[in-house]
Parts: structure tokens; C-alpha cells; sequence
């Protein structure tokens, strides 16, 4: 998981949607490329819906329904980690968020 991080300011640099969506996408994968972690076809497009109302929600400032933290007690604190660098990607995204996106990368590490 190393390399910098960018931050993208959505609703200040009025940023596109997709745009960024993608962009975030190749950050992520080139992630998971290090820690030889590879997504399924389905597994990537969810990811990438998944994402991409992350980055909508950082543009509209919709909040999120309320999280209950305990479900993701069995997420891996790696994969939490992961969601946790992706989402201070986009500042004012609720911190819950990160558990939400962890299931999907705990999901991918569990490929063989």
C-alpha cells in the first residue's frame, strides 16, 4: 500500500465525477497490484459502482444512513486500512464509509 496519495477536492475544484471515479480506480488497483491482490470481472464492477457513488457523495455532501460499526468486526484490519487511505482521498466523506468499501476489498483478497 505504498505510494502517495491524491486528494481529490470535488465539490471546491467542481471535479467530474467519472473522471475521478476512474482515476481513483487505477490508484486502487495499482494497491492491489502490490499486494498481488486481483479483482474478478464482477468483483471490479462492483467496486467500481461502489466507488463511483463514493465520489458523488463527496461532490453532493449526501450524507450516509446510519452505520452500525460492529457488523465489520470480522473485516480485516487491512482491508479496513485500505478503505481508510481510500476515502481520505475525498475529504468530507463520512469515516464510515471506509467500513462500507473494506467489504469489498475484503472480498478481493480472498480470491486464489
Amino acid at each position: 500500500m505504498s505510494g502517495s496519495v491524491v486528494v481529490f477536492k470535488m465539490l471546491e475544484d467542481n471535479l467530474n465525477v467519472d473522471e475521478v471515479t476512474q482515476k481513483l480506480l487505477a490508484v486502487i488497483t495499482d494497491w492491489l497490484n502490490q499486494e498481488e491482490c486481483y479483482t474478478t470481472d464482477v468483483q471490479q464492477q462492483m467496486l467500481e459502482s461502489h466507488l463511483r457513488a463514493m465520489v458523488d457523495r463527496a461532490k453532493t455532501k449526501e450524507a450516509l444512513p446510519e452505520v452500525d460499526i460492529s457488523l465489520f468486526d470480522e473485516i480485516s484490519k487491512y482491508s479496513i486500512e485500505l478503505a481508510k487511505k481510500v476515502v481520505n482521498t475525498l475529504p468530507g466523506l463520512a469515516p464510515e464509509e471506509a467500513y462500507l468499501l473494506s467489504v469489498h476489498f475484503e472480498v478481493i483478497r480472498s480470491n486464489d
